[in-house]
């Protein structure tokens, strides 16, 4: 139904930002909550940022509330995840992910996706 790709991972420096990219394919993007999950190595994949279809609520990890923002550009089947003042335990393959929705809601846990991107990388350096 949806294709997902990320971009904008790479290697920063604890302090430094990163804003990472999400495109879908079609043209029903404004029907799908989005999120964006990371998974570090050895560890389990973790919610990161939740934005409902309309961007009319957000929802944030506490480990990175205040740091993270999530938006959204509907016409250009976008979602974007602003990473501010970064850590070295931000380092991890960062997913998207897609679930179409009747409502303007934020799914907030990785049961609730049914489509994932392949991943980008995000290392911060000390």
């Amino acid at each position: 139904q949806v294709q997902l790709v990320e971009s904008g991972g790479g290697l920063v420096q604890a302090g430094g930002s990163l804003r990472l990219s999400c495109t879908a394919s079609g043209s029903t993007f404004g029907r799908y909550a989005m999120g964006w999950f990371r998974r570090a190595p050895g560890k389990e994949r973790d919610f990161v940022a939740a934005i409902s279809r309309s961007a009319g609520s957000t929802y944030y990890a506490d480990s990175v509330k205040g740091r993270f923002t999530i938006s959204r550009d509907n016409p250009k089947n976008t979602v974007y995840l602003q990473m501010n003042s970064l850590k070295p335990e931000d380092t991890a393959v960062y997913y998207c992910a897609a679930e179409i929705v009747p409502y303007d809601v934020v799914l907030k846990t990785s049961g609730q996706y049914d489509y994932w991107g392949q991943g980008t990388q995000v290392t911060v350096s000390l």
